[in-house]
């Protein structure tokens, strides 16, 4: 009889876990309900330099059908990730969101519009994907000019930051010369 670790994925015997192969001491841990495979997909194919490295599999003994994704091991930027199948008792909510910093205004768009299909757009850069997980699309520009020596021009930055949905770094630039 199949004990509740018989887990099976492509070259893991049965009654191992998720694989994790880099040295990063602190991972991310996803609980998603049953889509953990197709989120792991999915942000692998919006960041660049990113991979699905291992996928577990349930084996006869469940608790998910055989041969479903119980994990998925990725990672997005050379930061590792591992995405459960844990089923709907948890789910997720803003108070913990993934910070992006972008460079251009190009990467901001780029990104803001892959992660939000089906998704949900939220103030101030932030945004909640098609799985329920919040991220912040911030141009590093926003950081730079609010921490400007004048005072002023950086307040009036952040009152056009409060004011956009996706970060606009013209806008702040138009608001941080606007005196």
């Amino acid at each position: 009889m199949a004990s509740l670790n018989d887990r099976t994925k492509p070259n893991e015997a049965p009654g191992q876990g998720p694989s994790v192969s880099s040295s990063q001491k602190i991972i991310p841990f996803l609980w998603f309900d049953d889509k953990a495979e197709e989120a792991a997909n999915f942000y692998t194919s919006v960041f660049k330099n990113s991979k699905v490295s291992n996928v577990s599999r349930y084996g006869e003994a469940g608790p998910g059908p055989k041969g479903s994704a119980m994990s998925a091991t990725f990672s997005l930027n050379g930061v590792e990730f591992i995405a459960l199948n844990g089923g709907p008792l948890y789910s997720f909510t803003p108070a913990v969101s993934f910070f992006v910093r972008c460079k251009t205004q190009q990467e901001v768009d780029e990104l803001w519009d892959k992660l939000l299909e089906g998704g949900k757009p939220n103030r101030c850069g932030w945004l909640t994907d098609k799985f329920g997980l919040s991220w912040q699309i911030i141009p590093d520009k926003l950081g730079e000019l609010l921490s400007a020596a004048d005072r002023k021009k950086a307040a009036g930055v952040m009152q056009a930051m409060m004011k956009m949905i996706k970060i606009d770094i013209q806008g702040l630039e138009d608001a941080y010369n606007n005196d």
